[in-house]
């Protein structure tokens, strides 16, 4: 290819292009824009960073062409309110020279100002499942007129319960249209999609399922329990330069909003948090400040982990190990994208390991194990939390072994087949009456409960 002039995208396309400084397509988007230009299906498989988002916008905005009619003519489905933002803010700048409506829905604020722009007429819609069917079922859209149907993140849209949602999608649009799934991974739930969603689909797989980007670097360190980790973090923190970004992955929101405490009370004021219970606005301030320099450490759950694109992240910390072992990829993807480099930092507690097992066999890479700062302190671990470490690791085991039976099978087991129970002592000294110092003499208790001597 010799740029994007290959692909005959209009002029008001390149133009936007160039403004952007976009001059020759990623390997995805070299695959994938002539094939959705030319109208087949396209089922696209590729890590995140490698320019899915335009592979599937050009061909969108040059198939619409020009605003028409009221309703929307091109849907656009993902799975988050931070992705549908950022899809929508890519969609205006690739198609700021064309003659075309775009409108945005997504939950967690009132649906009034959505709805206007909707009844003002737009020819592209940028949503997520839920408020996109909310819309339809209050008859505020209508979706007769759609030609190209589009899944973004399709197997985030799985693991986060979608399904029931996108088959509503798909009864209630043209089965006339032209389908895109896009896919950083190709588990068994999004072929179960792509055989209900596609036909004839053509396959594009840029990079190896759930490969690890080669442009970022990963290290593991083994840490024994919650507060060694703060320490650790604290240890990278106190390093960090002032142009550097630090993301920090948490498992939870309530770590989410401990991390952040810590953080803006010890280390640096320049943090902010992101998660499910944060505010729409909260959020997306949140997240523009971290983009445009203003804070250089952000705290998320995996709420942040996908199709977000956000440059020069040059260090990820995975805090907590994700359970969902795919999310792994795209947390560190946040980093080493558009050709930078960037490094990869997991923690893992003795139950965490286990997981990182599965995680290198999904990336078909060996993590390479750091070794321990000498000047960060090991803290005790709780009997609390080690108790919850030993119950989780019994139950991983468990789920890879279903005859394991436990930590403490083995002693029952022993009892049951002929280990001497410890005999029961008892006070044997008979009892005396303390006027004569005669023994007492013995009772024993009838069925009935009447005392015989």
């Amino acid at each position: 290819m010799n740029g994007f002039e290959d692909f005959k995208l209009n002029k008001q396309l390149l133009d936007a292009l160039g403004d952007l400084g976009y001059s020759e397509p990623t390997e995805i988007q070299e695959k994938a824009i002539p094939q959705a230009l030319a109208g087949h299906d396209i089922l696209g498989i590729a890590q995140t960073g490698t320019g899915k988002t335009a592979a599937y916008l050009l061909p969108v905005l040059m198939k619409i062409k020009y605003a028409q009619g009221k309703n929307p003519r091109a849907l656009i489905l993902a799975p988050t309110r931070e992705l549908a933002l950022q899809i929508f803010d890519n969609l205006k700048l690739l198609g700021k020279n064309c003659d075309l409506r775009y409108a945005l829905a997504y939950g967690g604020i009132g649906p009034k100002t959505q709805i206007a722009e909707l009844e003002k007429g737009i020819d592209i819609l940028v949503a997520t499942p839920g408020r996109m069917l909310e819309l339809y079922s209050t008859g505020n859209l209508i979706l007769k007129e759609i030609k190209i149907l589009v899944l973004d993140e399709a197997d985030k849209m799985m693991d986060m319960g979608f399904m029931p949602q996108i088959r509503k999608v798909l009864e209630i649009v043209p089965h006339k249209r032209q389908n895109l799934l896009l896919s950083a991974t190709m588990h068994e739930k999004v072929v179960t999609l792509s055989e209900e969603f596609l036909e004839f689909p053509m396959r594009i797989e840029v990079t190896p399922q759930s490969s690890a980007a080669k442009t970022v670097s990963q290290r593991l360190y083994k840490v024994p329990n919650f507060k060694t980790k703060i320490n650790l973090l604290a240890h990278f923190l106190e390093q960090l330069e002032a142009e550097e970004k630090l993301l920090i992955f948490v498992k939870s929101k309530a770590n989410a909003d401990n991390i952040f405490k810590f953080i803006d009370r010890k280390i640096s004021k320049s943090v902010r948090v992101v998660h499910g219970n944060k505010g729409q606005n909260t959020r997306i301030n949140s997240m523009n400040e971290f983009r445009d320099g203003s804070v250089h450490i952000l705290v998320a759950t995996d709420v942040a982990a996908r199709g977000l694109d956000i440059s020069m992240v040059t260090h990820v910390i995975n805090f907590d190990v994700p359970v969902i072992y795919e999310d792994y990829v795209h947390r560190i993807g946040r980093t080493g994208r558009a050709g930078n480099t960037g490094e990869a930092i997991t923690f893992a507690n003795p139950a965490e390991a286990m997981h990182i097992e599965k995680i290198e066999k999904i990336i078909r890479v060996k993590i390479p194990v750091a070794e321990f700062p000498k000047t960060v302190k090991v803290e005790p671990t709780p009997y609390e939390e080690k108790q919850a470490m030993d119950k989780l690791i019994d139950l991983l085991r468990k789920k890879n072994d279903p005859e394991f039976k436990g930590a403490f099978h083995d002693k029952k087991h022993e009892q049951k087949t002929g280990a001497k129970k410890p005999k029961r002592t008892t006070n044997t000294k008979p009892y005396t009456n303390k006027k004569d110092g005669k023994a007492a003499p013995k009772v024993r208790m009838t069925v009935r409960g009447k005392k015989k001597k």
